[in-house]
């Protein structure tokens, strides 16, 4: 449930019941006093299954390793928002994986943000939606997406460090034995080796051109964010 407070304030709570709606004055105050652009409420209390909590734990750790220092639950469904925040955010997801993108979206823009505890509780097994595997994937594919968007040479150079290291151990074997008898006896393992590290340096190279690319991008995102008014 999206809910506009005001013209420069935003509040989005799920609409289960599972947090406790005394606390959006106190996130809404925090936001306006410390012209913050996003609140998020840390779950406290009751919590959903161990699988739930250590994917959570999991999830806000890789974020903020990629991504700088984030939350400690980036996944709640508790948050509120600057005027300046909504309208910089290209939604481009829609279920369950939507927080992520929020969070990354204020880590990228260098966003002021804040993190207040908010009492939770557990939603009846009967009525929960939520499934582990299902939506854990859902997120970590989201997370993929995102470090390919977001960071590109991160993860292009990540993948031409995977090719190149698998190049150089398929290849120190035929390098030996050329050192030792001058002759290549597996050509085609000499070739598949040659291979490998040519798309190891394409990898890298889409990198460096995706990550200038990014990079532009990013710059006019902030320039149009910071043209908007705070709180």
């Amino acid at each position: 449930m999206f809910a506009d407070i005001d013209a420069n304030v935003y509040l989005l709570v799920d609409g289960d019941g599972t947090y406790a709606p005394e606390a959006a004055p106190e996130l809404i105050a925090h936001l306006v006093e410390n012209h913050l652009d996003l609140v998020n409420g840390s779950r406290t209390g009751a919590h959903e299954r161990r699988g739930h909590r250590l994917g959570n734990r999991l999830f806000n750790r890789i974020v903020g390793r990629i991504f700088g220092n984030g939350f400690d639950d980036m996944l709640s469904g508790y948050k509120v928002f600057s005027r300046r925040f909504v309208k910089s955010f290209p939604a481009l997801t829609a279920g369950f994986e939507i927080e992520t993108e929020l969070t990354v979206h204020a880590l990228r823009l260098r966003m002021p943000v804040a993190e207040l505890p908010t009492a939770y509780r557990s939603r009846p097994a009967a009525e929960s939606k939520l499934r582990t595997v299902r939506d854990g994937t859902r997120i970590l594919r989201a997370i993929v997406r995102l470090v390919k968007g977001e960071r590109p040479l991160a993860f292009f150079g990540g993948a031409a460090a995977v090719l190149g290291t698998l190049s150089v151990g398929i290849a120190v074997p035929v390098a030996v034995t050329f050192a030792e008898t001058g002759l290549v006896p597996r050509l085609p393992t000499a070739m598949l080796a040659m291979g490998i590290m040519l798309l190891a340096f394409l990898s890298l190279a889409c990198g460096l051109v995706l990550d200038t690319v990014t990079r532009g991008r990013t710059e006019l995102r902030r320039l149009f964010y910071l043209g908007l008014p705070p709180p």
